[in-house]
């Protein structure tokens, strides 16, 4: 019987680390994130939402890969930054990017055969 694998190189600890995460810059208000904010707990994605009004780094990130705009939603999967995407996009980006993704997560949207 063996034991939990060790924290540092190659153990859980340092899988967590290099995993990409996903990232939802939104704003109140905002028909599009609301959208999109439904759409992913729909999936069952997990994400971190920042909110770009309440924090100017992030607003600033957000104009720095939006042309100088605050478009949002823009999401940020691990380094690859999507603006406006849909939910479908942002899970086969997740999926893309290493992200642990079931079958169910990826074909969520899609209707049942039945």
């Amino acid at each position: 019987m063996t034991g939990p694998a060790p924290a540092g190189p190659g153990g859980p600890a340092d899988h967590e680390a290099t995993v990409p995460d996903v990232t939802v810059y939104w704003r109140p208000g905002c028909p599009y994130c609301i959208r999109l904010r439904r759409g992913l707990r729909r999936s069952g994605l997990a994400t971190r939402e920042v909110d770009i009004w309440q924090d100017p780094a992030a607003a600033a990130f957000v104009r720095g890969h939006a042309d100088g705009h605050e478009t949002v939603p823009t999401v940020d999967i691990g380094g690859t930054v999507l603006v406006n995407p849909s939910a479908r996009r942002v899970v086969d980006g997740a999926a893309d990017a290493g992200i642990t993704v079931s079958r169910h997560l990826r074909r969520w949207w899609r209707p049942s055969a039945g």
